[in-house]
């Protein structure tokens, strides 16, 4: 993992409430591009003590697409478009496959969480590299939750959790 990525795990006392406030991160950052979002999952741990674990899978098509067109277009300059259209693809999905391979949030990162978490709760793990933090902050403000892991310094995951844990602000726009 590189230092510019921001590891996170934050509890949640329910099954249901790491589901939720995935959704508010996914809109965060695929949906308004304020959080530059590498991957997103949640763990719950039921009743009988197992756990599922539900990842996000990763807006690629946009990624593939864009390499078709920029394919295209370098094959209209050359003369044959369908090769230049393929090789993009091929080009764009490799990209894409290297990316979500590097970019995931380490299977050990997940068990070592699941080790302390209770009963009929779930987390939320959060890999991101950074956005418009003033946004970020606005849009966690009072979502809830205790930080139980991270990899960034203490002062920011003070500033996380106190944000995590206020008075709702109010809609978001």
């Amino acid at each position: 993992m590189t230092s510019g990525r921001h590891l996170w795990a934050v509890a949640y006392d329910d099954i249901g409430r790491a589901n939720q406030v995935r959704d508010e991160i996914v809109r965060l950052g695929w949906g308004q591009n304020r959080l530059l979002l590498d991957d997103i999952a949640v763990v719950v741990r039921h009743l009988d003590g197992s756990f599922t674990l539900d990842r996000e899978r990763f807006p690629t098509a946009t990624n593939v697409l864009g390499a078709s067109a920029v394919g295209f277009i370098a094959g209209l300059v050359l003369g044959v478009p369908m090769i230049g259209a393929a090789i993009g693809a091929m080009v764009g999905g490799t990209g894409t496959a290297l990316a979500a391979t590097s970019a995931g949030i380490s299977k050990e990162f997940v068990t070592e969480v699941q080790g302390s978490m209770k009963s009929g709760t779930s987390a939320l793990f959060v890999l991101d590299a950074g956005g418009d933090m003033e946004a970020i902050l606005h849009a966690i403000r009072g979502l809830g939750g205790t930080v139980l892991k991270t990899n960034v310094d203490v002062e920011r995951a003070r500033l996380i959790q106190s944000t995590l844990a206020a008075a709702p602000s109010g809609p978001s726009a």
